[in-house]
């Protein structure tokens, strides 16, 4: 079993930037897939950024360029370093791990597996 817990979210202006921490507990922290969600105004889980045990990282489109996923497996710790946020970025981020299958964010957003915290709120004005 694993729990993750995400902290980080506020209120900014658009072009801000906001880091997102998400702390984990259980099996050994290093050993797997962990990722960066987000809910759209559907509820669907849109993928932003996974990062594979090796330190290999995924992002999707929207924000590459924008946002760094890292990870210190020390502190048992997953980061996301947002930068130049829009106001499109406005959602409830959630940290994911360990969900079966590749360590991207596609395979994360539809799995049905894995483990999830209870998310943190980001909101960007213009």
């Amino acid at each position: 079993q694993i729990h993750v817990t995400e902290s980080g979210g506020d209120s900014v202006q658009s072009g801000g930037s906001l880091r997102l921490t998400c702390g984990a507990s259980g099996p050994p922290y290093g050993s797997y897939c962990m990722g960066w969600f987000r809910q759209t105004p559907d509820k669907k889980r849109e993928g932003v950024a996974a990062i594979a045990s090796d330190g290999t990282p995924n992002y999707a489109d929207s924000v590459k360029g924008r946002f760094t996923i890292s990870r210190d497996n020390a502190k048992n710790t997953l980061y996301l370093q947002m930068n130049n946020l829009k106001p499109e970025d406005t959602a409830k981020y959630y940290c994911g791990a360990a969900w079966p299958g590749p360590c991207t964010v596609v395979v994360g957003a539809s799995s049905g597996g894995g483990y999830w915290g209870q998310g943190t709120q980001v909101t960007v004005s213009s």
